[in-house]
């Protein structure tokens, strides 16, 4: 296969070319003043209509997403997302309203949130919900926020350390540590789990709580919660769930039942909102009762005559809690007005097409999803991480393949991009070495996840007899593989058209 050349817009400009898209101006002309003048002419690509779009349409045919083939990127759920969600998201009357829009101009909006925010306390076992968090990370940081207020309302000053398992997601212990707590580090044991004696050995009256998601970034699900619900309880610490893995559990169980007090959500991966290239996101917050009081940007919203109070911005309310209660402390804002609502309404699109029975239906397929290609890549000569019956999704050890053949796991990612699979996720949890971590999610089907095993197996077969081959790879994409130590040390950051 021949590779295509990559080509900027402005070497395919040619002077002279012009495509007129603007009408005449119908108001009087402004003059810059001179001070703001540039002193050289920009340098802008020269080209016609008809061009600009074939342009844009070649870069756009070059993106990957889960309409182009399998996406397993673990521990981001990429599904296939129905266009149902995109129809909904786009009625005018959620596109074209504005957040400072009157109270009786956007009362559908606010019954959206409040909608959703019923939901997900359903789902997860919340007394309330905030939905301005704007990402996973956002929601992270809220929800420490939150748990940091509630205790420093206590007069429980001395709790300064945040217990994070050495499985979690990377994002935990950047959050705790902008939260300002200290980070410490719980390790897991032979199954992959929380080590129960060892977390027992760092509790004390120091802890302000522990970091954790279940199933676990090892796809696995910490069994013995119930009892690290007891243990963190017992010192006066608090739960806080990832909700990255939510797509696991589904109508079959949920973070407040196993002892969790504050969680957040991805709903642009568990509830349906493309998100590959790094957006849109939503990340909204959950509580107990006795943290809504705590949880940012909740209770100003449903405020009588206006759209939200005083604050004059659209934004969601408690559920389940009394609203006076939550009044009684003012509530830090997250994100400008109300998170990112088509986000919002893509999740309850999705919530409510599917309903209870299939939302468990989600989870159950997914878990199948995984066990069922884990199993085909055990056959076809791959190592799982830990060799037991997985969730939603699984890890392999590649560290055989690099020791006996020089092939390692960044070489298997890169040769799944010439059979038209986008790689999984590489190198993580860190826990594992050589790791490649996969979520084949429930929308895919038998053939699909055959069709995997079939070509994971010959890559091992290639590593075995030619592993110069894969040490090349890509061979057929539109960009080879890059120097990544020159790439890390030498960036180039700029595209200078002078040079073309």
């Amino acid at each position: 296969m021949k590779k295509e050349t990559v080509l900027f817009s402005y070497e395919k400009s040619v002077e002279g070319r012009r495509s007129q898209v603007l009408p005449e101006s119908d108001v009087p002309a402004f003059t810059l003043p001179q001070v703001f003048h540039r002193k050289d002419v920009p340098i802008l690509p020269e080209m016609d209509e008809c061009d600009v779009s074939r342009h844009y349409t070649e870069l756009a045919n070059r993106a990957f997403g889960v309409n182009n083939g399998f996406y397993p990127l673990g521990s981001c759920t990429m599904k296939y997302n129905p266009a149902v969600n995109e129809a909904a998201a786009a009625l005018e009357g959620f596109l074209g309203t504005h957040p400072l829009a009157p109270a009786y101009a956007t009362e559908g909006c606010r019954q959206v949130m409040r909608e959703l925010e019923a939901a997900l306390c359903e789902i997860t076992g919340m007394d309330a919900f905030s939905l301005q968090p704007a990402a996973g990370s956002h929601g992270e940081f809220c929800g420490l926020l939150c748990i940091k207020a509630y205790h420093e309302a206590r007069g429980d000053h001395k709790r300064t350390k945040m217990l994070i398992p050495d499985s979690a997601h990377g994002t935990n212990p950047a959050t705790a540590t902008m939260a300002g707590y200290a980070v410490i580090n719980v390790p897991s044991g032979e199954d992959g789990l929380v080590d129960l004696d060892a977390l027992e050995n760092l509790l004390s009256d120091e802890i302000a709580g522990i970091m954790l998601t279940n199933p676990n970034t090892l796809g696995l699900f910490e069994k013995e919660i119930l009892q690290i619900s007891e243990k963190i309880h017992r010192v006066g610490g608090l739960l806080y769930y990832d909700g990255a893995n939510l797509n696991a559990i589904l109508g079959v169980a949920r973070p407040g039942d196993m002892g969790f007090d504050v969680t957040h959500l991805n709903l642009h991966k568990t509830f349906s909102t493309p998100h590959g290239g790094g957006g849109p996101g939503s990340g909204p917050v959950g509580v107990k009762k006795e943290l809504a009081a705590y949880l940012h940007g909740v209770g100003s919203g449903m405020a009588e005559g206006g759209a939200c109070g005083e604050s004059g911005r659209i934004s969601s309310g408690v559920n389940n809690c009394e609203a006076s209660s939550a009044a009684k402390n003012p509530r830090l804002q997250m994100k400008a007005f109300h998170g990112t609502f088509p986000v919002l309404v893509k999740a309850l699109t999705y919530i409510m097409t599917l309903g209870g029975d299939n939302l468990r239906g989600v989870s159950e397929h997914a878990v199948l999803s995984a066990n069922y290609l884990m199993h085909r890549l055990k056959e076809a000569g791959y190592t799982p991480a830990k060799d037991a019956p997985c969730m939603h999704e699984f890890v392999l050890c590649l560290e055989d393949l690099k020791e006996r053949f020089g092939v390692s796991a960044m070489d298997v990612a890169k040769a799944l991009i010439d059979y038209g699979i986008h790689p999984p996720t590489m190198y993580f949890p860190l826990i594992v070495h050589e790791a490649l971590m996969f979520e084949p999610t429930e929308t895919e089907s038998l053939s699909t996840l055959d069709h995997v095993a079939d070509v994971m197996r010959e890559i091992r077969m290639r590593a075995e007899q030619d592993p110069d081959s894969l040490r090349l790879a890509p061979r057929h994409a539109v960009i080879s593989r890059p120097d990544e130590v020159a790439a890390a040390r030498k960036p180039v950051l700029r595209y200078d058209p002078r040079k073309v």
